[in-house]
């Protein structure tokens, strides 16, 4: 499975030869849990086992929920309330549900950005980043769609503003958000398509997962060091790894453990707290809430989408040279999806011959700045578009896309990176063995990286 040397799968009873032969499931399952991992990994490793909990989570409790829904805007917002007054454990397992979408955002957002610190994106992981990013996506459309079925107000308006953005699309786009939306306006026909399309994605996206993980295990994990492990002999791998089980597996569940400790406190003192009481109102179409606004993990992009007004001048600038074809609406647009391609298309916009941020002195700088202005467009995309809010979102919008466009291309040409080690056992050395003799494991990774 992996193009680092290692044992391999031997059935020895009858049994389990004749197994193996007809469908290697075993041998597969044997590859996966015992796959070399580098042994120097830290503890950012470590989200890739709570997004798998998560997405088992959120399909398990979904599978209930469904069971007591009715996708029709007449009975939708009754059926919710009914699961959660009436049903046994209902409103136990809406609250997991609902939450577990935030710790899903949580982690894959700690996953993201762990990757592009330490350029898990670079060859010859290409592939396994954009098959991440499409997860993304599809994690953001179910989420989205999911959050227009309890039909209260914030459902309802949500959804009105989102879909109509596909109306923006110059030529085609009254079609499409007709074809989205099953007719002229948010009602019963959209509730049904969204229902349908939001209990089917996850099974796309566990689809992708194990793709994912195919992927990697092909390549092999990256590492804090950016140094690939030796794969001359098993003797000069052994140097660099560990075997998954039990060394990285226990330490997973450790920190999966602590993490639940604090998501089970959520759901159980604190449940609405990131939710919007707007939301448990009945959706009424005559009925504007003063502020629409998206569920927390959408809002940098929020922020990005409504920065781009008819006062910008890169707007009014394309508006010219297309003849009115590009306006504020689809410029918008065209600004929230491409803040998702340009992160995609990471590993060829990153010159740099060196993997990990942490052997480079200016990207650390201009990463950390990344981060910052990730968390100011959130809060900024949960505020009024007005006073000084959009100016802030403008700036924020600017430097994300001058960060994949601009800063990560020159930085591989001007800047000097420091000393690399040689090899995973050398830095493993470095940080752990002084203190133990040489006998410590590093901290924790995961199968889903």
């Amino acid at each position: 499975m992996s193009g680092i040397p290692h044992d391999h799968y031997e059935p020895k009873t009858n049994g389990e030869k004749w197994l193996n032969s007809r469908l290697p499931v075993v041998g597969l399952l044997y590859d996966t849990i015992m796959i070399p991992t580098p042994k120097n990994l830290n503890w950012m490793w470590i989200w890739g086992i709570v997004l798998t909990f998560c997405l088992a989570l959120q399909i398990i409790t979904g599978i209930v929920l469904v069971m007591h829904y009715t996708p029709h805007v007449d009975m939708a917002f009754a059926s919710v309330e009914h699961i959660m007054r009436n049903v046994n454990g209902g409103a136990m397992l809406r609250y997991l549900h609902m939450n577990g979408a935030s710790l899903f955002f949580v982690a894959v957002y700690a996953h993201i950005l762990r990757g592009l610190y330490y350029g898990s994106y670079k060859a010859p992981r290409e592939i396994t980043w954009i098959i991440g990013m499409l997860i993304y996506l599809l994690m953001m459309g179910t989420a989205f769609m999911g959050y227009v079925l309890p039909w209260g107000q914030m459902s309802f308006w949500g959804a009105t503003v989102i879909t109509g953005l596909f109306g923006a699309i110059p030529f085609i786009g009254e079609p499409i958000q007709t074809w989205l939306l099953g007719g002229p306006a948010v009602d019963n026909a959209t509730l049904n398509r969204f229902f349908s399309l939001h209990y089917l994605l996850p099974f796309v996206i566990a689809g992708l997962v194990i793709v994912h993980i195919w992927a990697f295990h092909t390549t092999g994990n990256n590492n804090p060091t950016g140094v690939e492990v030796r794969r001359g002999s098993k003797a000069e791998a052994e140097k660099d790894t560990l075997p998954f089980w039990p060394y990285f597996v226990m330490k997973d569940l450790f920190a999966l453990a602590v993490i639940l400790a604090v998501f089970w406190a959520i759901v159980g003192f604190m449940p609405n707290y990131l939710g919007h009481p707007d939301n448990y109102i009945e959706a009424d179409p005559l009925v504007t809430p003063a502020h629409i606004v998206p569920e927390w993990y959408f809002l940098p992009f929020y922020a990005i989408l409504r920065a781009f007004d008819d006062t910008v001048w890169v707007v009014q600038f394309a508006g010219f040279i297309t003849g009115g074809i590009i306006d504020a609406k689809f410029f918008g647009v065209l600004a929230m999806f491409g803040a998702i391609a340009v992160m995609a298309l990471a590993p060829w916009l990153d010159t740099s011959s060196v993997r990990s941020g942490r052997y480079r002195p200016m990207f650390k700088w201009w990463f950390a700045l990344f981060v910052v202005n990730f968390f100011v467009l959130m809060w900024v995309g949960a505020m009024p578009a007005e006073g000084i809010y959009p100016i802030i979102a403008l700036i924020g919008s600017a430097y994300w896309f001058a960060y994949f466009l601009i800063i990560l291309p020159l930085l591989g040409v001007i800047e000097k990176p420091d000393p690399q080690p040689e090899t995973i056992e050398e830095d493993f050395n470095a940080h752990y063995a002084p203190n133990t003799g040489g006998t410590k494991t590093a901290p924790s990774a995961s199968p889903a990286e």
